[in-house]
């Protein structure tokens, strides 16, 4: 379409179009009933309002193109201009057009329901009275009696108008404050898993590689001294690189599901629980494992978190307390599972044990509490240190804790940047 032609898809036309015609209907009408001897029932005009007379029904007419922005000002025109063309002795039927135009936009504005209600009835009324007094129609003849029913169709359908728009309106907000909720909520579960997988990861890496890590400077001392001790510490340091890796392997094959069902997590047993003990008793911390409890009798949340506690608490000797003779039992207490991971403290570093507040203690408090149980953990007062947690022994909590009104399990930031006390 070549440029200046008219295009049915642009509105801009629709605004001056409509007040033209008001204003056409207005003028047409207005003369119809002014002209010289037009007869109504029972009156006869036999005079014609001079042309400047006209002005009155027109300038309400021009200020409409301001009602969205002044609807006030513009039916306070409007009402003045109707009350001014009946003062001057004119039937007003025609220009009360503009009159309802004016009331339907101020209806439609900010303007409260009271207020409009009193401007609607005291333009009326002041129409009313004029048109009483000075127009050929007496008090009750010819608009003095319709034009209030007119006004008040025209102010009740704007005010629906007003009310459907204020509606849609608030739909719309709520609309957009429950797609931000959901979104927020989307967020906190994506941070909550992401934080999850990254304390699973850092049980798992923390461990495997403090094992490694101590076996590693065993073999490069015994190397060239005791052959058989280094190739004893370098199977160590297979066996435990090799668990670390199925443990990864595990977490990245949950991770890989992603056709929505529930992840099938491996759930740690009896057999894990001593690989860690002798890992740990291979990397010079001899431990001792005391199983009190049936595992596959317990819910699938404490077994894994115990299994965690038990991994990190091993990892904790063996970094800070290489040495330590070190003790784990599980055992049932009523409708609680016990873990207690301690050592005595006769390690070469036992003198660097820390107070228990540091991030790989978060972690576990964390974990912990998300299965609504508790944990303790300090120094021992016949020396050395003691972790003691107490989870839910009963109960169909899932892997993630998100059944029977368990939270989510969900770790902090600083949990994922260490292992240390």
């Amino acid at each position: 379409m070549r440029p200046g032609l008219l295009r049915l898809t642009d509105r801009s036309w629709a605004e001056p179009a409509g007040v033209a015609f008001v204003g056409a209907l207005v003028l047409a009408g207005s003369i119809a009933e002014a002209y010289p001897g037009h007869h109504y029932a029972g009156l006869d005009l036999e005079h014609h309002p001079s042309p400047w007379a006209f002005a009155l029904v027109l300038v309400p007419v021009v200020a409409l193109f301001w009602r969205r922005s002044h609807p006030l000002v513009v039916f306070a025109i409007a009402v003045a201009a109707v009350a001014g063309w009946a003062a001057t002795g004119q039937v007003y039927g025609a220009a009360l057009v503009v009159v309802l135009v004016a009331l339907y936009a101020l209806a439609t504005s900010e303007v409260s329901r009271f207020t409009l209600a009193g401007l609607a009835v005291g333009g009326t009324a002041l129409i009313w009275l004029v048109g009483g007094l000075l127009g050929p129609w007496g008090w009750w003849g010819g608009p003095q009696l319709d034009m209030w029913a007119e006004v008040a169709a025209a102010g009740a359908f704007g005010a629906a108008v007003a009310a459907r728009r204020q509606w849609r309106q608030s739909e719309l907000r709520n609309r957009i404050q429950r797609a931000q909720a959901h979104e927020a909520e989307t967020r906190r579960r994506v941070d909550s898993e992401r934080l999850r997988i990254a304390r699973e990861l850092h049980d798992v890496v923390a461990h495997s590689m403090a094992v490694i890590n101590v076996q590693a400077s065993a073999a490069a001392l015994l190397v060239d001294q005791d052959r058989a001790q280094a190739h004893e510490a370098i199977q160590a340091i297979r066996r435990a690189s090799k668990e670390g890796l199925r443990e990864l392997r595990s977490i990245l094959e949950v991770l890989r599901q992603v056709d929505g069902g529930e992840p099938a997590v491996a759930l740690p047993g009896a057999d894990a629980f001593r690989a860690l003990a002798e890992a740990t008793s291979g990397a010079g911390s001899p431990t001792t494992l005391s199983l009190g409890v049936e595992l596959p009798d317990l819910p699938p949340a404490s077994t894994l978190a115990a299994y965690r506690i038990v991994q990190e608490s091993l990892t904790n000797v063996v970094r800070h307390a290489p040495g330590s003779l070190a003790s784990v039992c599980l055992r049932r207490q009523g409708e609680l599972l016990v873990v207690v991971v301690a050592d005595d403290g006769t390690g070469s570093s036992a003198a660097a044990f820390a107070d228990g507040s540091g991030s790989g203690l978060t972690g576990m408090r964390q974990r912990v509490t998300a299965l609504g149980g508790t944990l303790s953990a300090g120094r021992r007062a016949g020396g050395g240190f003691e972790v003691r947690a107490e989870l839910p022994a009963v109960g169909g909590a899932g892997v993630d804790g998100s059944d029977h009104g368990v939270a989510p399990d969900v770790a902090p930031p600083d949990v994922v940047a260490g292992a240390a006390r």
